[in-house]
């Protein structure tokens, strides 16, 4: 049988709507959307990178906690209500998905809360971020080989 476990970030939210951070089914790890409320003080800023940049920490510890790492992710959806708030944020992104290219997605769409200016949910598979070099290793493939060092 598969293992099937959630993973909780202590987020007022998971509780009072029931939901977990991620779960882990198998191999898979699917991460809820995530926003950029430092869930330990429940507080957000109110910069949209800043947002973006600890979407990210609270994303990586659920990965970590899955034994996964960024290298692991396979698909991506990044959630505005406004457009012009994502190419601010594309640097701290590349800096985490840049050498990893997991299949993405940006939808516009309101946010539960006001204070919310992008959340971020991602897919994983353990894994998959094998070095390509590895056995079992993904290489790159398409105009992206080409231009690989």
């Amino acid at each position: 049988m598969t293992e099937r476990r959630a993973i909780l970030s202590g987020s007022t939210f998971e509780e009072q709507i029931g939901y977990a951070r991620a779960v882990v089914d198998g191999d898979r790890v699917h991460v809820s959307g995530t926003t950029g409320f430092d869930y330990a003080t429940m507080t957000i800023s109110d910069d949209v990178v800043e947002q973006a940049e600890q979407c990210l920490r609270t994303i990586e510890a659920a990965l970590a906690e899955a034994r996964c790492t960024f290298a692991d992710v396979v698909r991506v959806r990044y959630l505005l209500p406004d457009r012009a708030d994502f190419e601010p944020c594309w640097p701290a992104l590349r800096r985490r998905f840049g050498d990893v290219r997991p299949a993405a997605t940006m939808l516009m769409c309101g946010p539960a809360d006001p204070r919310m200016k992008i959340e971020i949910e991602v897919y994983a598979r353990r894994g998959a971020g094998k070095p390509r070099d590895a056995p079992g290793g993904v290489p790159v493939t398409g105009a992206a080989s080409r231009n690989a060092v």
